[in-house]
């Protein structure tokens, strides 16, 4: 692995960098080297980085990066895209335009019938078909599409987790068909629950549009449905029987504004060639049927002793520039620009243009 490219995993790998203290330290430093460099202890460990890229390597994959070559560039677009993802397969299945099918675990027959014929129709159209690799309607949709063409499946756990047991082989047909096998995830990292919402902002960044079947309130498909709505992808709904509560939240969608979906057909219609640069289908955000992405913690400091909080206490809601605080706490600009950053990290201040900080 190139030295720059194990920066960036480094960096994707220390705790408490997020996308937006990515992009600032990538700013601020001028490279991923430098940045890690700027961190010291903090960053994520060298040794550890280049094992897991060796073991990534091992499984027959590799990994891409944000501005690096092969990197998905629908993904870039996204306000928190992935810092970086082992992938296996063939980087080549993001070119064409994509489509997203997802849907109930627990789906009717009629239902995988459904994914699966579409899925199969859509990659015959030239599109890849994204999902997430779970039972269901995610399993007859990457099995209709490898019939036709190349299937893309993001994965919540590790790539050498497959998840579920019985997914193994269908993991390996999709990457050893020409398509592609993603995940955010560390190596060894299970596909526990917490994990599910992070990637399905992936199949939904992937994706021009979100096909959803059978999906009940509340469930996980539609954070799906609500992650392509807030980033401007087109939005689909399978119509089924008002009896079957699968389809209620599927039905729901339909209701407040979603394309009724049938055929394949009715997805090459209304689907666009990019994503739109505003949220579409507002009403679906604003009538509650899309339930809220669950929001992620923000590290706690660590501990750095009394010249952290004498910082702190020196900072205010009104912006003060980082040149008048080194003179007024008398630390050196590394001292200064260490605890900064740590604060930051710890979600206690921000960054403002101009070199100024804040209190959040």
């Amino acid at each position: 692995m190139e030295a720059e490219d194990l920066a960036r995993l480094r960096l994707a790998r220390t705790d408490g960098i997020g996308a937006q203290t990515h992009r600032r330290l990538l700013a601020r430093h001028g490279g991923p080297e430098a940045a890690v460099a700027a961190l010291g202890a903090r960053a994520f460990p060298r040794d550890a980085a280049l094992r897991e890229a060796e073991a990534v390597s091992r499984l027959g994959g590799r990994f891409l990066f944000p501005g690096r070559p092969g990197f998905p560039p629908l993904l870039v677009l996204l306000p928190d895209p992935p810092l970086a993802l082992a992938m296996l397969g063939d980087p080549a299945a993001f070119a064409p335009r994509a489509v997203a099918i997802v849907g109930a675990r627990n789906a009717s027959g009629g239902g995988r019938r459904l994914a699966e014929t579409l899925a199969e129709e859509l990659a015959r159209q030239g599109l890849a078909v994204v999902s997430g690799l779970a039972r269901g309607i995610d399993t007859a949709a990457h099995e209709g599409a490898l019939r036709a063409g190349r299937t893309i499946a993001a994965v919540a756990g590790g790539l050498d987790q497959p998840y579920p047991k019985e997914n193994a082989a269908l993991q390996a047909r999709i990457a050893g068909e020409g398509g592609a096998v993603l995940s955010e995830a560390p190596l060894g990292t299970a596909p526990l629950g917490r994990h599910f919402p992070r990637r399905n902002r992936i199949v939904a960044g992937l994706s021009l549009g979100v096909v959803v079947v059978e999906a009940a309130p509340q469930s996980g498909t539609l954070i799906t449905a609500r992650l392509a709505v807030e980033n401007g992808r087109e939005l689909f709904a399978v119509p089924g029987s008002p009896l079957d509560p699968r389809c209620r939240g599927s039905n729901d969608l339909i209701r407040q504004g979603a394309h009724l979906t049938e055929t394949a057909e009715d997805v090459l219609l209304h689907l666009p060639e990019a994503p739109s640069d505003a949220p579409l289908f507002k009403p679906l955000l604003r009538a509650g049927v899309l339930p809220e992405t669950p929001a992620e913690e923000p590290p706690a400091p660590s501990e750095t002793g009394g010249m952290t909080e004498q910082v702190l206490e020196l900072i205010g809601r009104a912006p003060i520039p980082v040149d008048e605080l080194g003179r007024r706490c008398q630390l050196s600009a590394p001292a200064l620009s260490a605890i900064l950053l740590e604060l930051e990290l710890a979600g206690r201040i921000e960054t403002l243009p101009g070199n100024r900080v804040a209190l959040v």
